[in-house]
């Protein structure tokens, strides 16, 4: 029978471990980071980024995260290189090679073709002595005394210091360029975080009911007008279009609650003021945190001249992933 009570020891002692790891790591990082981070911002190729074992699998981790935050990569297999994969280099490449001991073959054996190319070598080890920081042409070092595994043999902390030193240099060149969220949103355009950065009301009122009401149409009117909306408001209009206010279904049931001749009620006679308009330019994130700040269900859409255009409702912004 298991004991959770040690199992649960075993997770957190993990985390500290690794945690403090990445701390000490984080802590040594001096000029020579600095130094790496200029020259592949300054790399007019490609990063190659190289490795063997469970570190390939990091280095295509780093690959993906250079590519969606703005910096040109590409993933080379150590093992595969020396059978026809060499052939993913470019003259203007700079190769970063990921190995915890640096002494593998498969990474020596690389290291010495592409030096005989005249590519960069940027080498990412916890191995100041190995023969892969000797011979590149810069080091990034991850030093680790222990892995997590309680064998030391595991690669587990440095793996997870070899990925963050990879997030390391993305973030450090996006700041460098300058990686916009608009930046961000045109490389993301498919799934929820597209739809956070790129949705906006523009592409969503058109396909609910536009409901809308003058200050003179009567109460029948009015409620006939959210019924058919089914977006539990209509909007207020003048003979422009011009948006006055709103009236939602909760006020129809107030009037209801203090008048006792419906038949003398018009619109104008109980609609809110104004109401919270946007425009269709607006993003849906934002419009749900506008939403959530005035605890409302619907926003009305209007042009630069204030003409209604329709509504977004909350349900709306879930349906699309954005609640």
């Amino acid at each position: 029978m298991s004991d959770r009570k040690a199992i649960l020891e075993y997770g957190k002692k993990v985390f500290k471990q690794e945690g403090n790891a990445l701390l000490q790591v984080g802590d040594g990082l001096d000029e020579k980071f600095a130094e790496i981070v200029e020259v592949l911002w300054q790399n007019k190729g490609r990063v190659v980024v190289s490795g063997i074992g469970k570190s390939a699998i990091i280095a295509q981790k780093i690959v993906a995260t250079f590519h969606s935050t703005g910096t040109r990569a590409i993933f080379l297999h150590a093992a595969e290189a020396i059978h026809g994969d060499l052939g993913i280099v470019q003259k203007e490449d700079i190769v970063l090679v990921l190995s915890k001991s640096g002494e593998s073959p498969e990474i020596k054996n690389l290291v010495v073709i592409l030096k005989s190319w005249g590519n960069t070598v940027v080498a990412l080890s916890s191995n100041a002595a190995s023969y892969l920081c000797q011979q590149a042409n810069y080091s990034l070092l991850v030093p680790i005394d222990q892995e997590a595994c309680p064998n030391n043999l595991a690669p587990t902390t440095s793996t997870t210091a070899q990925l963050v030193m990879g997030d390391a240099l993305a973030v450090s060149l996006m700041q460098l360029r300058g990686f916009s969220k608009d930046d961000f949103a045109r490389l993301h355009p498919g799934g929820n975080l597209g739809k956070r950065l790129l949705l906006t009301l523009g592409d969503m009122y058109s396909v609910n009911a536009a409901p809308k009401v003058h200050l003179s149409s009567s109460l029948k009117e009015t409620i006939s007008s959210i019924s058919q909306g089914r977006l539990g408001a209509v909007a207020v209009v003048d003979d422009l279009d011009k948006v006055l206010g709103i009236i939602t279904d909760g006020d129809i049931r107030r009037l209801l609650e203090k008048v006792d001749d419906i038949n003398t009620v018009s619109a104008g006679d109980f609609y809110t003021l104004g109401g919270y308009i946007a425009a269709p330019e607006m993003l849906a994130v934002t419009a749900l945190e506008l939403m959530k700040q005035h605890d409302i269900t619907q926003l009305i859409v209007v042009n630069k001249d204030k003409q209604f255009l329709g509504f977004v409702h909350l349900h709306d912004l879930i349906k699309e992933g954005i609640g």
